[in-house]
């Protein structure tokens, strides 16, 4: 159980899969920023916690695809 979720954490920060990990995240995380925080940021109403959950809209679409890499990768050995 252990050594699937250790795999995993190394695949975050695997230098083969992080450039489409972090060009996912950079698209689908300012399309959901926009959606979710636009019109905060817009009004000036950001607040410390806003600003936090920005910070996860864009690193849940990175762990996303990086899962996927993970998974596909270790489909094919």
């Amino acid at each position: 159980m252990m050594k699937p979720l250790k795999e995993y954490c190394a695949a975050l920060v695997d230098k083969n899969l992080m450039p489409t990990g972090i060009k996912v995240a950079a698209v689908v995380g300012s399309l959901l920023f926009l959606i979710n925080h636009g019109s905060a940021v817009v009004q000036g109403k950001m607040t410390r916690d806003r600003w936090i959950s920005g910070l996860l809209t864009y690193l849940v679409p990175y762990g996303v695809n990086i899962h996927g890499q993970y998974i596909n990768r270790s489909r094919k050995r």
